[in-house]
């Protein structure tokens, strides 16, 4: 071995758990397969190479540093940490080990996909055999389509396809004798990897999360006893705590989607009605429109949006990063992004519909930002998300509907208490003008010590003007086809 990266003290045959999206012990086929076949080397290599374009955001490092760190405990230290190309980390540690077998969850993102294949040929010509398992859907994208075997291009039949063809099946248990191969690396070999910011951005997350198995499995306990009975009723209150939070641990395999179905059913009843089972299923139908069509990760999956004429902007696109928009639901689910590295799936559509119409810049630039700044950036569910809300996408929200941030304040955050938590400068405010600041008078604005323009800036854009200009643009579109 190469004494740089450590050694490993074991002569018998091993069976190497190649962990990716997948870091954790319970409800992990792949690891029960290994387990099984004797002694287990888990490996986790930081492929930054293959990935291009899609290298992890700044947010999805810092998870993963400590993610990593949770699961490298759990295992007793055991943990292989190796940086490089998969395809050589795997290919180095099966020429120079007693290696039989290398087995994995499967990924469905397109360059994944591809280098695993390549993977899977190598080591099957080189004598090793290779085992790949579903860890990460509760339907993998060709088990769960149209009757003429067809994928499906709409959310509701693929729903109830769904909840129709897959019965809840028991989350597998942490496999009880789990034989680690004895193995030492570098101190500190997860630091050594540079995932974590060396910016104040490190403290803001710190704060908000708990990477790791437990803490995944803690918030949806946490979840089932104090949410999921108010869950409908409350979700879209951005100052409400309904939400389940769980998004980076699914994303991260933190917690598998069985255990959440399995769990869910048994709180309906049985049947899957419960709203949260459907939110689950949004995310299934992201990743099977990612595996059947991947480019809807940088194209526009209605191709009639190829002509539509989006403005470069860059001004604009800055302070819509920033949250200085003037736009007071827009700023503050941007400055909650930038500070907890997540953001309210309502102030999400917000945030993403003022970008694609009010400001007309390419949604594009919008996934490109929450990439690097979402704990929870996934390629199937980023893309898709952000091509739904811009109306170029498959099932997607029509184009023509166009959320009025100011509005949409007031029917969901009445109070202003979101607007208060994360926009400081207009927390006195009363409830009537807080949403809206340009329309209060001045002697209000005086009292709650406002000078808009200096303390909180003005809006950059008229929101009825700009909405009357992205009608206008999607009419001119239409017109052309």
């Amino acid at each position: 071995m190469n004494p740089q990266t450590g050694q490993i003290d074991d002569s018998g045959p091993l069976t190497i758990m190649w962990f990716r999206q997948d870091l954790r012990l319970r409800d992990n086929p792949a690891l029960c397969a290994a387990a099984a076949g004797g002694t287990v080397l888990p490996v986790y290599v930081l492929d930054d190479g293959n990935a291009g374009e899609w290298k992890m955001g700044g947010a999805s490092r810092w998870w993963l540093h400590h993610s990593l760190s949770r699961l490298n405990k759990s295992l007793n230290g055991g943990l292989w940490v190796l940086r490089g190309e998969a395809e050589r980390a795997l290919a180095g540690l099966c020429a120079s080990l007693p290696v039989r077998k290398v087995v994995w969850n499967r990924c469905y993102e397109p360059w994944r996909r591809e280098r695993d294949g390549r993977i899977k040929r190598a080591l099957g010509e080189a004598g090793v055999e290779a085992a790949s398992f579903n860890g990460a859907l509760l339907l993998e994208p060709w088990e769960n389509t149209k009757a003429d075997g067809t994928p499906y291009r709409v959310f509701t039949p693929f729903y109830h396809s769904l909840l129709n063809s897959h019965q809840a099946v028991a989350p597998l248990p942490q496999p009880r004798n789990l034989a680690i191969a004895d193995c030492s690396q570098p101190a500190d070999r997860i630091g050594q990897l540079g995932l974590k910011p060396r910016i104040p951005w490190d403290a803001g997350l710190a704060e908000r999360w708990m990477p790791g198995e437990a803490a995944a499995l803690a918030r949806w306990r946490d979840f089932l006893e104090n949410s999921a009975g108010t869950y409908q009723a409350r979700r879209d209150f951005p100052a409400d705590a309904a939400a389940s939070s769980l998004s980076p641990h699914l994303h991260f395999g933190e917690i598998g989607p069985r255990q959440i179905w399995w769990d869910i059913h048994s709180l309906a009843g049985g049947d899957g009605g419960h709203p949260f089972a459907r939110q689950l299923c949004w995310r299934e139908f992201a990743h099977h429109l990612m595996y059947h069509d991947p480019r809807i990760t940088r194209e526009n999956w209605r191709g009639e949006f190829d002509d539509f004429p989006w403005r470069e902007d860059a001004e604009s696109l800055r302070r819509w990063q920033r949250g200085t928009t003037g736009i007071p639901l827009v700023d503050a689910g941007m400055r909650e992004l930038w500070a907890t590295g997540t953001m309210h799936n309502r102030a999400r559509m917000v945030t993403g519909s003022f970008l694609t119409k009010n400001l007309l810049i390419h949604w594009r630039r919008g996934a490109d930002w929450f990439w690097d700044c979402l704990v929870d950036a996934d390629l199937a569910n980023n893309s898709f998300g952000w091509q739904w809300v811009a109306g170029s996408g498959a099932d997607a929200a029509p184009y023509f509907r166009i959320f009025n941030p100011v509005l949409q304040s007031r029917k969901f955050d009445p109070q202003g208490a979101y607007l208060r938590r994360w926009l400081p400068a207009l927390r006195d405010l009363p409830e009537k003008h807080i949403h809206a600041p340009w329309e209060a008078p001045e002697s209000v604005l005086r009292a709650a010590g406002i000078r808009l323009g200096e303390d909180y800036p003005l809006p950059i854009v008229d929101l009825r003007m700009s909405r009357e200009r992205a009608l206008g643009a999607w009419q001119t579109l239409r017109r052309g086809l």
